[in-house]
């Protein structure tokens, strides 16, 4: 393929060579064609079949290469064969050559664009897909975009052909009509510029961005529509409500109040939603504890004698509690009345676009954000509901530790806590209906996880399912609550247990919302649907966070959160598209797992061609002496690249480390500007600069090599 592309890259620059060199890009002038017109008129007259399909020919290959000339082309094609006949020719002709361009491009340079500018490309072709015929469309008719560019810039995208044809033959034909029409009085003209006045620039101009006001004009109609059965009031108690006050409404109060706006914050439960008091917060405070039961069962390997451990899990849990006491003042209402907020605290429902009725009473705004976050998804197994089961948000309030503890599940949720209750003491069995560990990350990090799970006694059955529950006294001898798990040969095996925590994923939370009233359907998954600018069907509502996807992250909660506050104050005067282009995710279990961008698995689902650097963590000095000597960094690349597409560390502090690739993905720096920047020895962060030092050993060239040895064995002489 390599070589494929380089013969026609050399074909195609030694054409253009030849054609510049012989000055063959004269003969598509105008004055060229005056002074021979009688001849070829002559000429073509005694050819009426085989001279318009040369002129065909000629004119298919002019506007595949991008030739200059393509307009004085055209308009010999009026003063030749006339208005009818030379549109045709030239119609079809000019769309066949410019879909050759594209292709060309395409074949050529697309695969090395998109290696080398992912995160831009992505972006640009989610626009293509679902605007690409309007944007097109436009273009052709503005005649500031010159054709031959359009050609060459469509073909990096992922555009159809098909569509790149059909919307060119219709976009180019109203220019098409106007050349050929002008060249039928081919002698009035001093040049091709002539023909176009300055209004009849103006007038394609209108007719090129008609595509976009239309666009406009039915997605303003759809909303009047909806908005059709709503009286909207005169006046607004306040300029933004937002509903819920977990991390995606804290932070878009927090904007709105910095921005001097007046804003209403409704949440039904605590401030700081689910990551503070059921999520986040409590969870790393678990694991915490447990991290330290571990350090105490290693503590032979530290040259430490001591007792045996004694797991006092009421006091675990009563820590936990105390560290979101600790916590809970940073999300306190007094905090954001401080800032500026009415903070309301009672269950908020949406009565129209603009008004929303709380403990009675109905307030109304200009923008509405719903940032009600989520709660975790029950699977419908059967008996499950006869079991006392646990989710995420049900977990804490256990006072004893389960002897045996069934998760469901081997997400982050699921890996987390099973970890953190395996190391407290509990026999811990984790189910998980995909073959590995962490299904969207790569492989062999899930491989990693894994192995330390069963270093830590963790029984794991991958490729299984739970497909029953049966509450003690109903299953088998003693009385045990027991789960019927299947694996993918349909083998059953039975698993008691004392507590089943369910961590299968996370769904929206619209329920009791009012969205019905408004006509607003979430998705399957109860995830509110939103667009680019986070706006629902109704634009001045907005949703973020876990209620509207599609990362339910606390992180990304609140990086969604600034785009609603901005969207929702200012957007009638300029509107932001979130970006989610370098969005850093993490599991927190033993080792840590951090990534960003793409990984292995996402890059070849894209067809993207990478190469993968990596730097075993047991070689890092800092890691040895820690005696956390386990794990590895995984950077993509573009191949002989130091453009950074995705890394994934596995290790000690993962996620804290990862921050310096997501601080050089987002402003464009490679590897070797992190291996050009001095690490503090012994740090863990040292691991980064390693990695691209194996990067940069990969890629030093040879000859550069041979030619540094032969001048130092001349310096000994």
């Amino acid at each position: 393929m390599l070589k494929s592309r380089l013969f026609w890259l050399i074909a195609i620059a030694a054409l253009a060579a030849l054609v510049v060199t012989l000055d063959l890009h004269t003969l598509f002038t105008l004055d060229n064609f005056r002074a021979q017109q009688a001849e070829v008129d002559a000429w073509v007259a005694e050819r009426p079949i085989a001279a318009p399909l040369i002129y065909f020919g000629i004119y298919v290959l002019v506007a595949a290469l991008s030739i200059p000339g393509a307009a004085v082309m055209t308009l010999t094609g009026g003063a030749l064969f006339g208005l009818v006949k030379g549109t045709l020719l030239v119609s079809f002709a000019s769309s066949i050559g410019a879909t050759l361009a594209f292709l060309f491009s395409r074949f050529l340079l697309r695969d090395y664009v998109e290696r080398r500018f992912a995160g831009v490309v992505t972006r640009i072709n989610k626009g293509i897909a679902e605007e690409g015929a309007y944007y097109l469309f436009t273009m052709r008719l503005i005649p500031v975009f010159a054709y031959f560019v359009i050609n060459l810039a469509m073909g990096l995208t992922r555009l159809p052909t098909r569509t790149f044809y059909w919307v060119s033959q219709l976009g180019m034909l109203p220019f098409t009509i106007v050349y050929v029409n002008a060249g039928t009085q081919l002698g009035q003209l001093e040049s091709p510029s002539g023909i176009l006045s300055p209004g009849l620039l103006g007038s394609f101009a209108l007719v090129g961005l008609f595509p976009l006001l239309a666009r406009k004009l039915v997605n303003y109609a759809r909303a009047r529509k909806r908005y059709s059965g709503f009286t909207r009031p005169d006046r607004f108690d306040t300029n933004l409500i937002v509903i819920g006050a977990g991390s995606a409404g804290l932070v878009t109060a927090y904007i709105a109040a910095a921005a001097k706006a007046k804003v209403t914050l409704i949440e039904r439960e605590a401030m700081g939603g689910d990551c503070l008091n059921t999520g986040c917060v409590p969870s790393k405070a678990l694991i915490r504890s447990s991290r330290i039961a571990r350090y105490i069962d290693r503590a032979a390997e530290f040259g430490l004698h001591s007792t045996s451990r004694v797991t006092d899990f009421p006091a675990v849990m009563q820590r936990v509690r105390n560290v979101i006491g600790a916590i809970a003042p940073h999300d306190s209402v007094e905090r954001y009345t401080d800032l500026g907020v009415d903070c309301v605290s009672g269950t908020a429902q949406l009565t129209s676009p603009w008004s929303v009725s709380v403990n009675g009473t109905t307030l109304t705004a200009r923008s509405i954000v719903i940032a009600t976050g989520g709660r975790p998804a029950v699977p419908p197994v059967p008996g499950l509901q006869d079991i006392d089961y646990l989710t995420s948000d049900t977990l804490w309030q256990l006072q004893e530790l389960p002897e045996r503890l069934l998760v469901m599940g081997g997400g982050a949720i699921g890996c987390e806590l099973a970890q953190a209750f395996r190391r407290l003491g509990s026999q811990v069995t984790l189910v998980e209906m995909a073959d590995r560990l962490l299904a969207s990350e790569d492989p062999a990090v899930g491989a990693m996880l894994a192995k330390s799970f069963q270093a830590d006694g963790i029984e794991l059955m991958l490729g299984s399912q739970v497909t029953q529950c049966l509450a003690g006294g109903k299953s088998a001898p003693a009385g045990d609550d027991v789960a019927i798990c299947t694996g993918t040969g349909g083998a059953e095996v039975r698993v008691a247990f004392d507590a089943l925590l369910v961590a299968t994923g996370r769904q929206g939370n619209t329920t009791g919302l009012g969205l019905e009233t408004l006509g607003v359907t979430p998705n399957a998954n109860g995830t509110i649907p939103v667009n680019e600018y986070l706006q629902t069907v109704y634009p001045n509502i907005y949703a973020c966070g876990d209620v509207a996807g599609p990362y339910q992250l606390t992180h990304a909660a609140a990086h969604q959160a600034w785009y609603a506050a901005m969207n929702a104050l200012f957007g009638k005067l300029w509107k932001f598209r979130v970006d989610y282009s370098v969005l850093p995710r993490a599991v927190f279990c033993d080792p840590e797992i951090a990534s960003v961008g793409l990984n292995e698995t996402t890059a070849q689902q894209q067809g993207m061609d990478y190469e993968i650097t990596t730097y075993g963590i047991d070689d890092l000095d800092r890691a040895i002496a820690d005696g956390e000597a386990h794990g590895e960094v995984r950077v993509l690349t573009p191949p002989g690249k130091d453009t950074i597409l995705g890394v994934s560390i596995v290790g000690p502090h993962a996620a804290d480390i990862i921050s310096e690739y997501v601080l050089a993905m987002r402003h464009g720096l490679g590897l070797g500007k992190i291996l050009g920047t001095v690490h503090i020895y012994p740090t863990l962060a040292e691991a980064n600069k390693f990695a691209a030092g194996n990067w940069r050993k990969r890629h030093l060239s040879g000859r550069l090599l041979a030619l540094s040895a032969w001048w130092n064995r001349r310096q000994m002489t």
